[in-house]
C-alpha cells in the first residue's frame, strides 16, 4: 500500500466536498455522536465515498466524516471508529488519523467509552487519560517508515499532552464537572475480560480497559500532533464485584454521560 499516494486521494475526495479546514480533529466512540450535531456549518462525508476508508461495521458508530464549525474553530469529526477485532489492520484502522492531519489538524481529541477498574470510578464517570498502555499485539507502525509521515522511533514520553490535560481540568473545575484521571490500556477484544484479566491489567497500572484508541494516538503521536483523551466509564470492572455486560447497558451509560462530555469539549475548543 503506498499510504502517502492513498492519502492524497482521500483528502483530495474531502476537498471536492467542502473547502473547510479544520485545525482540530474529534474522534467520538460508541454512543458519543450526537456531539457532532453541535457542529454548525456542517458538511458531513459517509466513510464508504471516501477513498480507502474503512466502513464502521457497529452500532453507535455513524460512519461519517463531519467538517464544520464549533464556535469559531474549524473541526472535523471523525463519527465513529475502527477496530481490529472489525478484521482491520491497524494500518487501515488509523489511516483517517493520516488523512485528517492531511487536512490541516494541529490536534487531536479521542473520546472512547471503556470498563472502569479503578475502584474509585463509577459507570459515567468522565476520566482524563494520563497515559497508556499498549497490550494490543501490534503496532500501525511496523513495516517501511515513510520520513514524509513521521520518524522511525517516534518519542513517547509525553504522548497525552499536559498543557492540554491542564486547559481540560481547568475547564471541568469551572463548568463544575467531575473529571477524574487515569491510565487507558489497550486490548483487542472483542470479548470483554476476564476475573483474571482484570486483575492482572489492575495489577500492572491500567485505571481503564477498552478496544480502541491507542493505536489511534501512536500514529497521531508519529505525525506530530497534540492528542488529548477522555473515556467515559462504561461500566465497573471489579474482579469480586463483576456482573454480566450487555451492549444496550453500555450505550445507555454512554448516551447519559454524553452531554457532560460533548459540554467539556465545546469549552475546551473555545479556549484553544
Amino acid at each position: 500500500m503506498n499510504t502517502m499516494e492513498n492519502i492524497k486521494k482521500a483528502k483530495k475526495y474531502i476537498q471536492k466536498e467542502t473547502k473547510i479546514k479544520p485545525e482540530i480533529g474529534i474522534i467520538l466512540g460508541t454512543g458519543l455522536g450526537p456531539l457532532a450535531k453541535r457542529i454548525k456549518n456542517r458538511v458531513s462525508i459517509p466513510y464508504q465515498r471516501i477513498p480507502f476508508f474503512p466502513e464502521t461495521t457497529l452500532e453507535g458508530h455513524s460512519g461519517n466524516l463531519i467538517l464544520g464549525k464549533i464556535g469559531d474553530k474549524s473541526v472535523v469529526a471523525m463519527e465513529g471508529r475502527f477496530h481490529f477485532y472489525e478484521g482491520y489492520s491497524y494500518q487501515q484502522i488509523t489511516f483517517p488519523i493520516r488523512v485528517i492531519k492531511a487536512l490541516g489538524i494541529k490536534i487531536l481529541i479521542e473520546s472512547n467509552i471503556a470498563g472502569g477498574m479503578n475502584p474509585d470510578y463509577k459507570p459515567g464517570d468522565l476520566v482524563l487519560i494520563s497515559d497508556h498502555i499498549n497490550l494490543m499485539g501490534g503496532n500501525p507502525l511496523i513495516g517501511p517508515n515513510d520520513e514524509r509521515l513521521g520518524p522511525r522511533f517516534p518519542d513517547m514520553s509525553e504522548v497525552y499532552d499536559t498543557k492540554l490535560m491542564g486547559l481540560t481540568e481547568k475547564v471541568a473545575l469551572e463548568e463544575k464537572i467531575l473529571l477524574k484521571k487515569g491510565v487507558y490500556v489497550g486490548v483487542t477484544g472483542p470479548n470483554l475480560e476476564t476475573k483474571a484479566e482484570y486483575r492482572f491489567l489492575r495489577g500492572i497500572g491500567a485505571d481503564l480497559v477498552g478496544m480502541s484508541t491507542v493505536p489511534e494516538v501512536i500514529v497521531a503521536i508519529h505525525c506530530r500532533l497534540r492528542v488529548l483523551g477522555i473515556s467515559v466509564v462504561s461500566d465497573s470492572c471489579l474482579p469480586d464485584a463483576l456482573k454480566p455486560v450487555n451492549l444496550e447497558e453500555l450505550l445507555r451509560v454512554s448516551a447519559s454521560a454524553e452531554p457532560k462530555l460533548t459540554h467539556l469539549v465545546e469549552k475546551i475548543i473555545e479556549m484553544l
